[in-house]
C-alpha cells in the first residue's frame, strides 16, 4: 500500500536550498519515490492548526520504502543541506 512523505518547508536560503532539491530527488526516486507536488501554488482552505509555507508530497510504494529513503546513508548528507537552509515539518502518511 502506498505511503506519502509530506513536507512543509520554509526556505531560508533559496540559493543553497536549490542544491538540496537537485540532490534529494534522485535519491527519493531510487527508493521508488515519485514527486506529486513540489512547492507549487498553494491555497490554504482552512488553517486552524497551521499555515503552510511550501508543500512537497512524495509517494512511495509503501511505508518501508519511505522510511528507507528518509533514513538512508545516501540521503543523510543531503538532509543536512536542508536543515542548514530551511525549517521543515515532515510527516509520513500511510496511503491506506
Amino acid at each position: 500500500m502506498v505511503a506519502y512523505i509530506i513536507a512543509d518547508t520554509k526556505i531560508e536560503n533559496p540559493q543553497e536550498y536549490e542544491k538540496y532539491k537537485k540532490l534529494a530527488k534522485p535519491i527519493a526516486e531510487q527508493y521508488g519515490g515519485k514527486y506529486l507536488a513540489r512547492g507549487g501554488e498553494l491555497e490554504m482552505l482552512e488553517d486552524d492548526l497551521w499555515s503552510a509555507s511550501r508543500i512537497v508530497i512524495i509517494e512511495f510504494p509503501d511505508m518501508d520504502a519511505a522510511r528507507a529513503f528518509a533514513n538512508s546513508e545516501e540521503y543523510a548528507p543531503v538532509k543536512k543541506i536542508r536543515h542548514a537552509n530551511a525549517r521543515c515539518t515532515l510527516a509520513l502518511v500511510d496511503g491506506g
